[in-house]
């Protein structure tokens, strides 16, 4: 491995990224944020997410015990808005229609996925996988993402995510896509399948059991970034079988159990699924779900994006292996319950 700064290539977006290690050992290393234990209500009667609350734009919540689907009130796409294209030399404007939900994973205000059990976990995987069914049909790209915490825009406690629906590829999806396509024209193997082969039992692994590898990705650009991954390739959550589902919900938990305890804080993050896009088989692809965390040394400590990274191109502080192993290192039950 090359030491002292150096880049590394995602080969599925075909975007680089500056390591910069040794960066932490500047003198300045932040203020360390205190061990906060959550104090919140199993139901919040002002929360527009719990059962039987009424929601900003004015419907009710019906009284539900698992999971609650409603399309959100305040959408960012919406259908029957057409797919006109508009140019006026450099200026170009194309219409997008779609859906937009919101996805609560438990009536109880005072959850986090981190602190779910395994069952309640396989009921969010199932719900994912029910809106994937009831979506992808009509829509190309469907994108199941969860924002948590405050520092990543999320408005609400409640434990929640979202989907947006469209009829295009999003950019980054469409990275995706291509090169996918690419390397499984050249191999007949998916870019992934090839990955995980690499990382199986190496030391950018923070976790992983008989179906799934959560790691690191060589290429991380967030500080504790991670890649969940099947050990075998399908396209989509709704191809996973049985034995690949049961044992998602393991390798969700042991990865958000220690993402809290890295700095015994409700750890912040932004998590979306890339499903294989909804035309064609899809073969080329692999499912894949990325976490973008942004804390960087404490809990009051982010990793911001701004000069270099935003006028050059991205770049992190600590290696991979070593956020790897810290995940790594980190006990598997929530310092909440120890």
């Amino acid at each position: 491995m090359i030491e002292g700064p150096h880049r590394r290539l995602n080969p599925l977006t075909g975007e680089w990224v500056l390591v910069s290690a040794g960066r932490t050992n500047r003198p300045w290393q932040g203020a360390t944020g205190d061990a906060v234990v959550d104090d919140l209500p199993a139901h919040d009667p002002n929360c527009y997410l719990c059962p039987r609350n009424g929601r900003v734009g004015g419907a009710q919540n019906p009284d539900y015990e698992r999971t609650f689907v409603f399309t959100n009130d305040f959408a960012a796409l919406r259908p029957g808005t057409g797919r006109r294209i508009d140019t006026d030399g450099l200026m170009v404007a194309e219409g997008e229609e779609g859906t937009c939900r919101v996805i609560c994973f438990s009536p109880r205000h005072d959850l986090t996925m981190a602190r779910m059990s395994h069952d309640e976990i396989g009921t969010v995987i199932d719900l994912w996988q029910e809106q994937l069914d009831d979506l992808g049909p009509d829509h190309r790209w469907v994108q199941i993402f969860e924002n948590r915490g405050e520092e990543m825009g999320a408005s609400n406690p409640h434990p929640h995510g979202q989907i947006w629906a469209g009829s295009i590829l999003p950019m980054q999806a469409a990275a995706e896509d291509d090169k996918q396509d690419r390397y499984f024209a050249e191999h007949r193997r998916t870019i992934l399948e090839d990955y995980v082969a690499q990382e199986v039992g190496g030391e950018r692994v923070v976790f992983e059991n008989d179906q799934w590898l959560v790691v690191v990705p060589y290429w991380a650009v967030w500080p504790f970034e991670t890649l969940v991954v099947p050990k075998r390739s399908v396209p989509r959550l709704t191809d996973l079988d049985v034995f690949q589902a049961e044992e998602l919900r393991e390798a969700l938990k042991q990865l958000l159990v220690r993402y809290d305890n890295l700095f015994e804080y409700p750890f912040p993050y932004s998590m979306g699924w890339h499903n294989a896009p909804f035309e064609g088989a899809g073969n080329h692809w692999t499912v894949h779900a990325h976490f973008y965390p942004p804390l960087l040394r404490s809990a009051s400590v982010r990793k911001f994006m701004v000069g270099y990274e935003l006028l050059g191109e991205s770049q992190r502080d600590i290696t991979a292996e070593e956020a790897a192993q810290r995940l790594r290192d980190l006990p598997d039950t929530h310092y909440t319950e120890r």
